[in-house]
């Protein structure tokens, strides 16, 4: 996943709600699938993440020794300044990003 280009609000926005909508005519199938890619985009920050912070991992038993890396902290700002998940999937799914398909309809 891109993490420097996203355009998703950081703040809470009220959305149009016809918007949201038109792609499949209900609310609550337009909200479920913007939840499923919300779970999807989480994952991938998650292991970006992880693995990101595993390059600065030590494998001491001794609590005595306590390093502040500053590349690490920077590395952590970055990650929380990030727009939510469920913000990247509305935005994906206004841009018409997200393909979805009625499974009911064959």
């Amino acid at each position: 996943m891109d993490t420097k280009n996203l355009d998703a609000a950081t703040t809470t926005i009220t959305y149009n709600r016809d918007a949201l909508t038109s792609p499949t005519g209900n609310m609550y199938e337009a909200i479920s699938i913007i939840a499923k890619r919300a779970e999807q985009i989480k994952g991938d920050i998650k292991e970006e993440l992880i693995e990101k912070l595993e390059e600065f991992a030590t494998y001491n038993d001794s609590l005595e020794e306590v390093f502040e890396n500053k590349e690490q902290i920077e590395v952590s700002k970055f990650y929380e300044r990030l727009p939510k998940p469920t913000a990247i999937a509305v935005k994906e799914w206004l841009d018409g990003k997200i393909y979805h398909r009625d499974t009911s309809k064959s």
